[in-house]
């Protein structure tokens, strides 16, 4: 049964509970609240998520009190937590208006959004970021569910992937540089742009190394290419993708099977990519033929190659910028769309890089 909160008069000094009945953050006198309107009680209680949770997760991440009060919402806090706190409802019931879902990872992918930003990053406003979540976003049409990107960073990385032959995309683990790339490969398969979908990886330890384990070579590289497949399989039916790969119209290979071949008429992707070395990305670079398009995804700071070795991925970034087809975009832990605490470790990992710079 669904908690019904009645209202409390602001000119009591107690701290109100609010929806998730914790421990308030301390409260200053000039705190009043900012009244939201909801028509639509059903898409109000979609917002509000089973037992409030949803209202609950931005009370704790945003560090305010909300209300339920009928159709409306009343956010309480302080003057800049409240307004970000209301930017993000109104942003999450947009979504709900359009006909999408709202998922506690949409939640906090909104929250991020809707937070300050670091004066490097003030170029891109958060009421822009917010945006996002509107319905004029960007989304991506596979066989199995939408994708929509979820920052200002994964809508233009996925807008250029569209209009460039080559894209890379640069920054920290779950940010969604890999899995937004398949995302496009497999829109562009089904709305038949490409005739095939190619995805590479360097395999640092796939070469001769492998040779003692049991198996053909498939069995011994795949535990190496499982993430590709793992993002196939949130895209296309999984017997589907089984035919794909059959009927060699889906390839799945070490970045070292690349080469001696022109891949055609195809959307490639090469993940991993700061651990291939500067000949191997010329070599895969210049694989590319008529018609196809591909994506090249890395983060700097995870080189496995042996010390002494050039990253090929920083290579590229140094030769090939400013030249014409070829895209580059930056990722951060802004971007980050695994759990909350991935964000932070990244950007823990940042700030002492930083210090020891």
């Amino acid at each position: 049964m669904r908690r019904r909160l009645g209202s409390w008069p602001l000119a009591v000094k107690e701290q109100p509970l609010g929806i998730s009945a914790l421990t308030p953050p301390t409260r200053s006198d000039d705190v009043v609240e900012t009244l939201l309107e909801f028509p639509d009680n059903r898409l109000l209680i979609d917002l509000c998520g089973e037992y409030d949770r949803n209202l609950a997760q931005v009370e704790h991440q945003m560090g305010v009190h909300i209300l339920r009060r009928g159709n409306r919402l009343a956010v309480i806090g302080d003057k800049g937590a409240r307004e970000q706190a209301a930017a993000v409802l109104r942003a999450l019931y947009a979504r709900l208006e359009a006909g999408r879902a709202v998922s506690a990872g949409d939640i906090e992918a909104a929250i991020r959004m809707g937070q300050p930003m670091p004066d490097a990053l003030r170029n891109v406003a958060g009421s822009e970021q917010i945006e996002m979540f509107t319905p004029g976003s960007v989304e991506l049409r596979t066989r199995k569910k939408p994708i929509e990107p979820r920052t200002e960073a994964q809508k233009a990385y996925v807008a250029n992937l569209f209009a460039n032959e080559l894209g890379f995309g640069i920054g920290p683990a779950g940010t969604g540089k890999t899995y937004l790339a398949v995302a496009v490969g497999v829109t562009m398969f089904i709305g038949g742009m490409v005739e095939k979908i190619i995805l590479s990886r360097p395999a640092v330890e796939a070469g001769e190394r492998l040779g003692f384990l049991p198996g053909d070579m498939k069995e011994k590289i795949d535990p190496y290419m499982q993430p590709l497949y793992d993002a196939l399989n949130d895209f296309l039916p999984q017997k589907q993708v089984q035919k794909l790969i059959e009927e060699k119209r889906i390839e799945i290979a070490p970045l070292a099977f690349m080469r001696g071949r022109t891949l055609s008429n195809a959307f490639v992707v090469l993940d991993e990519a700061q651990n291939a070395t500067t000949m191997q990305m010329k070599m895969f670079l210049t694989r590319l033929g008529q018609g196809s398009r591909m994506v090249i995804t890395g983060d700097r700071t995870q080189v496995d190659l042996p010390r002494g070795v050039p990253s090929g991925l920083q290579e590229a970034e140094r030769i090939l910028k400013g030249v014409k087809g070829v895209t580059f975009n930056y990722f951060t832990a802004k971007d980050v769309v695994r759990h909350p605490l991935v964000a932070r470790i990244i950007e823990a990992y940042e700030a002492d890089e930083s210090h020891k710079a």
